[in-house]
Order: structure tokens, then sequence, then C-alpha cells
């Protein structure tokens, strides 16, 4: 019932002004599918999102489906429009015809209110934006690289947040608009861990932003029960009740790994006993154990770009990774860490990848006369090694079909429990590699650095079958039945050649003892048992 006279109408307008879930239940209406355009009555939860967007200059929301979060952001659009001046509200939407949907939510909401509650006019309207004559706008647009870029912003809202392609560089532009006290909804469904709005909401949770999290899973709303969801989830797949019902971010990206692999990595995440190299970026959680054979896998990137150059030991008897790196050093340097990981692992088989820049590293191992380069044939190992053949053969080379296999091995491995994993880096790789159609990569502007030197690692000790165990056992036969002749002179001093590994060891705090059996240390080297 309207207010009689003019002062309780005052009254009235007043009250609305204040309070925008007071003016939304009492005077805005919106369209239902079935039952038409009605009165717009919130509930509970929707109250307390309101509330909540009022507080906080910036809320991200992570919903269930069907919560009425796009209609309730139009509801609050419109109250801020109509009662504060000069007000800038963006909306922005994955498509076209979702902005225009958001303006003709607005458009309802506006046709029920009273004319003499109207403190200002509609002064120009379109599919895509609504003017006020009190200065304030309402306008909606697709995505776009330059969307909002120009504006200074009151209000920015962004719909279904974690689908709306390059939204990490999206979000560069749009927050500089913000600079001026404007505030930000973010709203989404969850799409997977990793990502701007991922980062975002994870943020908020852990306190590290300026964001206020809001959680609304499926039974925030008062008319749903375990029947419905039940009903529900009977159309729905694994992912996409994780994604539409149980706001579960993990669950709900189509990610490499299944949720309970990734629960179990997570799970088992150690505190490395020792950090060193370059940036203490060298993780150790094992030492070398006498007896054991060890592999070195490598993933190697030129230094200076956006990837990682990345390394794992692992432990082929226990099937565990013992140490990792994970750092941006230059091909030359990267070869210096994976030596000494190798000497410090019983001279492991060292294998980086041999694509682009892990040849240079290939080369600089040979050139350090590191004893145990990996390769498929130990004919070809010895003629590079030994006879001044080619590299051509070493390491492993990351090509389209290769790339699968390892890839498929590895996650047959993990799902199976056959190996263990203690990096909290390499377990948040994890997370943001998924699948990109047919191709598993990393999500946009994360790294898989770390998984590809793992599946290279599991594939050579694993799946090489007879092949590459018989590889592990000669490797381990040629170095056991190295000789060395000690017969040194006194003031002998090691080639110059190896100065420069030692003063890098030295400047970057690790260890430059070298043992009797270094090459750069070591004389002679007895090769009469391969006569015999």
């Amino acid at each position: 019932m309207p207010p009689l006279n003019k002062q309780k109408q005052i009254s009235e307008i007043v009250k609305c002004g204040k309070d925008p879930a007071y003016f939304i239940n009492r005077y805005v209406q919106i369209q239902h599918p079935m039952k038409g355009r009605i009165a717009f009555h919130t509930f509970p939860f929707q109250d307390d999102c309101l509330q909540q967007f009022n507080d906080h200059r910036f809320n991200v929301v992570v919903k269930s489906r069907q919560l009425g979060l796009s209609t309730l952001t139009a509801a609050y659009a419109v109250w801020l429009a109509m009662f504060r001046k000069d007000k800038s509200i963006l909306v922005i939407a994955t498509k076209l015809a979702v902005a225009q949907n958001f303006i003709k939510k607005v458009k309802v909401a506006l046709s029920g209110i009273p004319q003499w509650m109207w403190i200002t006019e509609i002064t120009a309207k379109n599919t895509q934006a609504i003017e006020f004559s009190n200065g304030s706008q309402i306008k909606a647009v697709p995505t776009s690289d330059d969307a909002g870029r120009s504006e200074a912003l009151s209000l920015l809202i962004v719909d279904e947040a974690a689908f709306i392609r390059n939204f990490d560089e999206l979000w560069k532009g749009l927050y500089p608009t913000l600079s001026t006290g404007g505030r930000a909804i973010l709203v989404s469904t969850p799409n997977g861990t990793g990502g701007q709005y991922y980062d975002i909401y994870h943020g908020a949770e852990q306190g590290t932003n300026e964001f206020n999290s809001i959680k609304l899973p499926w039974d925030v709303h008062p008319e749903r029960d375990d029947e419905w969801f039940n009903k529900e989830a009977r159309n729905l797949n694994k992912q996409q009740i994780a994604q539409e019902l149980l706001c579960d971010f993990q669950a709900s990206g189509d990610t490499f790994l299944s949720t309970e692999d990734l629960a179990r990595l997570q799970s088992g995440i150690r505190t490395p006993i020792e950090k060193w190299g370059p940036e203490n970026a060298v993780w150790v959680w094992k030492y070398l154990k006498e007896g054991h054979n060890y592999v070195i896998s490598a993933d190697v990137s030129r230094g200076d770009g956006a990837d990682y150059s990345t390394f794992h030991v692992i432990d082929t008897g226990e099937s565990e990774v013992v140490c990792e790196f994970k750092g941006k050093v230059p091909p030359d340097q990267l070869a210096v860490l994976l030596a000494e990981a190798g000497r410090r692992y019983g001279n492991a088989v060292l294998c980086p990848e041999s694509n682009t820049y892990g040849y240079a590293v290939l080369m600089k191992l040979q050139e350090m006369n590191y004893p145990n380069i990996y390769f498929s044939k130990e004919k070809d190992k010895y003629n590079a090694m030994y006879g001044g053949g080619s590299l051509g053969k070493a390491g492993f080379s990351t090509q389209g079909a290769s790339r699968a296999k390892i890839l498929t091995k590895m996650e047959e491995m993990i799902r199976n429990n056959r190996v263990s994993i203690y990096s909290s880096r390499t377990v948040s790789e994890f997370k943001t590699f998924v699948w990109n159609g047919s191709k598993a990569q990393a999500q946009r502007g994360k790294n898989d650095d770390l998984v590809m030197s793992l599946a290279i690692g599991l594939w050579l000790y694993e799946y090489s079958s007879k092949k590459t165990r018989k590889s592990f056992d000669m490797n381990s036969a040629m170095l056991a039945a190295f000789g060395v002749n000690k017969k040194r002179s006194a003031n002998y001093t090691p080639p110059s050649k190896y100065s420069y590994e030692m003063n890098y060891l030295a400047r970057k705090g690790m260890p430059v003892e070298m043992d009797e059996s270094h090459p750069a240390i070591s004389g002679s080297i007895d090769f009469k048992w391969l006569l015999s």
C-alpha cells in the first residue's frame, strides 16, 4: 500500500535510499520464467549479500546455479543509480547476449517503481545502457580487451568472472578505474583452480587482498532440500555437480588429475629438510641412500622468460621425489646445478629435455665430463661420452606423441599411488594443469614446468620398462667399475675450465668441495673391465 500523503512519501523515499533490501522488497519487480512479472521478495541469503555489498568495497562471490545473483546485482545497481548522484555502474558479461539480458533485468526492476518515488528521470536507454538525469548510468558490455578501461567507475560488476576470457589481463586494466573509490562485485560459479577469479577468491579467504569473500552453495536457498539436490545431481556429471552445486573450485575444473588424486597429493606435502642453490630454489626431502638408484629429469627454459627451468631427483627404488628445483637460470647454470645434484645422489642418471635449450645443457654437462648422461642406448652413450660421438640421442625429446605418452604414464602412476610427491610447488602446478580440448596444459598465466619435468622422470624409470631398468643397472655397473688413479702431484689444481662452475657454486652458497671421483679432480679412468 503506497503512502497516502507527501510527507509519508518523502519518509518512504528516505528509508528506501538508506536500505537497498527494504527498497528491493517493497518496490522492485522481477521476471519469473513461469509466473511472469512478480514482486522481488528476497531470501535471507540475498539480504545478507546486499548488506555485504554495502559494507565492503570489494566483494567476490562464488555461487551455485540458479540463486538469482544476477537479478540481485541488477536490483542493487538500480538502487545505487536512483538514490545516488553521478554513479557510473559497469557490468561486464561473458558475451553480448548476457550483457543485454542484464539491462533487461534492470528495466524490469525499474518498471515496478511507483511514479511518486522517482527522484530522477531516465534520459536515455538502449539494449546496453540506461542513463539518469542525476548523472548516474548503468551500462553492460561483453568481454573485450579494452572493456571499461577509459572509465572512472563507481561500481564494477563482473558476471561469471571465472569464465571470462583473459580475465587476468582484463582485471589489470579495470582495477585502476576503481582507484577513485569505486567498488567491485565479482560473481561466478567456480571453474577450477587457477586464473584471476580463483586467485582473488582464494586471496580473500586467506585475507591477503582487499576482497570480502561470499560463498553460496546450493543449500543456502531455503526452498532446497536433499530431494532437490538428488534430483538435480542425477542430470549432472561429477564435475558439473562440483561446479554448479557445491562451489568446489578444485573439483569443478577440467583438471588433468582427478579431485581425489589432487587431494591425496595435497595431504602428502612436506616441508623440505634443506634448501640450497640460487635463491634456495633446490628443495630436498631426503638425502642419498647407499645402494639406491636415482634419476634426475629436467625441463629447460631460456632462463629469462615466463617459463622456469626445473628438475626432479627420483629415488627409483622407493618411487619418490627426493629433491626438486624450480627457478630462472640460464641453461649453462642449470647444467651446473644438475651436475651438483647428480653428484649428491651418487652420480645419478641425468636426463634433461633435449629440445631447444636442453641441448645447451647437455653440451655443458659433456664439457664438465659428467659421467652419467642418459641415452636410450648404451652404445650411443659410450660413443658420445668417450668416443667423440654426438649428443644428438642424449636426453629426452618432448614431441607431440612422446608428450602424450609421458603424461599418460604419470597420471597412471599418481592415480595408482605408485609415486610419492612432497612438493607444494609441484602440487600447485597440478591444480592448474588442465585439459584444453584434447591437450593437457597449464592454464593461461600459469606454469607446467615441474609437471613436465616430473613426467619425463617417471617415464624414464617406470615406462621404458626393461630398456630403462637395464640402462640404470648398466650405468651403476659402469660407475662402480671406474677405477680412479689417485697418483696426483701434490700441487695439482683442477683444470681451468672448471673454475667457472666452482666459482658459481661458491657464489650461490653451494658446496664446492669435490670428492675424488669428480671429473675436475680425478686422474685416469680404468676401462679394462670393458674388455673382459
